[in-house]
């Protein structure tokens, strides 16, 4: 596995383990933290050569370092969501705390996710930085600042006045937006309605964890009847402890919504980008608007519009020919040199839209197929609960012996 080949060669990665640490943040200051260990193998190679295997430790925080470099430099991908950092729509006894083995174990399974979703996506499996994420362990922090990605990120406030100050905005994204919210919203309310059905439903169970006690204690005063109480007693005994195994199956197609939770925030940043691209295409076109009406004013000696040069003009005379002819000069190269960027922002913005809508057609397909595949599993899963939740009520189960 080379670095030049790494994208065309198959791999297998997998996140094997997660493991608990002690260490010092970049404050000075004792932390514990989650590492979780990453091993890539090749899975082309020769008959009787050994497979190499690499492997290496990475922690939650360079991971979400990796993402926000592939957002920087990939703005018309739609990039991966990382899990979780903090468990959000969980039923009441699934610990939402960070640090719990359930929780972490999880969170090992979706950060390889997020890596098989890099891995498999035909532009992001190219990126130097993400094959070195996975090769080099030492100075790979070092590696990424000195992309200097960080310089190229867009602030906030450019990107919130892109929002409100693009007059001519496309219509295809404005869609794409309102399309990721309802998303977003839906998937939401969906977790959020399975949350509470789940508390719910491990008190209906754990309730006959009470009627297990009953029989069993009642079996003890009975004769006739003991050993159907006891055999009752047991069986809802296991109805009760059934639960915990099902709500944490459950929560395996939980994760694979939110997965789609977190994609809706991914598809808005390819629409944020657009609205910065098309806002510095406006201002630009605006600031070569003006300058051309000023070139245009000075050859002609008419203002047409109130400016504080023309008052100057009024209050301290005219130019002198020459000074005239200077700054004609001046503002004709500067015409020249916008015409220039706008035609260059043009032609950026159209290989943009092309890119990132070849992009949002690859991830609807995803989208489609494994939310399909999580909801016909996640069905299968409850109908077989049923089945299995009817043991006790056929014409040969323990009731019938009372």
């Amino acid at each position: 596995m080379t670095e030049n080949n790494f994208g065309l060669k198959k791999i297998e990665i997998s996140v094997s383990e997660a493991e608990k640490r002690t260490g010092r943040n970049a404050m000075n200051m004792q932390e514990t933290y989650t590492a979780y260990l990453i091993e890539t193998r090749s899975v082309e190679h020769t008959d009787g050569q050994s497979v190499l295997t690499d492997s290496l430790w990475r922690r939650y925080s360079e991971f979400e370092l990796l993402r926000n470099y592939l957002l920087v430099y990939y703005p018309h991908v739609v990039v991966p969501p990382l899990p979780e950092k903090r468990a959000e729509f969980v039923w009441h006894k699934l610990s939402a705390d960070n640090m719990d083995p359930d929780f972490v174990e999880r969170r090992r399974i979706g950060l390889e996710n997020f890596l098989l979703r890099v891995a498999s996506h035909p532009i992001l499996c190219r990126d130097k930085i993400f094959y070195l994420f996975l090769t080099q362990e030492g100075n790979w922090k070092e590696t990424v600042n000195e992309t200097g990605f960080q310089l190229k990120a867009d602030s906030r406030l450019k990107a919130l006045n892109a929002t409100f100050r693009v007059k001519n905005p496309d219509k295809r994204f404005t869609e794409l937006k309102h399309y990721s919210d309802e998303l977003q919203s839906v998937i939401s309310h969906l977790l959020r309605v399975r949350a509470r059905v789940a508390d719910r439903l491990y008190g209906v169970y754990k309730v006959h964890g009470n009627y297990g006690r009953v029989f069993s204690e009642w079996s003890a005063i009975e004769k006739e009847m003991g050993d159907g109480l006891q055999s009752a007693g047991h069986h809802m005994d296991v109805y009760a402890s059934s639960i915990d195994d099902i709500l944490e199956d459950e929560e395996h197609y939980a994760d694979q919504l939110k997965e789609y939770l977190f994609y809706a925030e991914a598809l808005r940043a390819v629409c944020r980008k657009h609205e910065l691209m098309q806002y510095d295409l406006e201002m630009a076109a605006q600031d070569l608007a003006s300058k051309k009406q000023q070139c245009e004013e000075l050859a002609t000696g008419t203002v047409r519009t109130f400016s504080l040069k023309g008052m100057t003009t009024k209050l301290f005379g005219q130019e002198t020919p020459e000074q005239r002819e200077a700054r004609i000069k001046v503002l004709e190269e500067q015409i020249n040199e916008g015409e220039q960027q706008l035609k260059s922002k043009n032609l950026e913005g159209r290989e943009f839209v092309k890119n990132a809508w070849a992009d949002i057609e690859r991830f609807k397909e995803q989208k489609n197929h494994d939310l399909k595949e999580a909801l016909i599993s996640y069905a299968v899963m409850q109908i077989s609960m049923c089945k299995k939740v009817g043991f006790g009520f056929g014409e040969d189960t323990v009731y019938s012996k009372l």
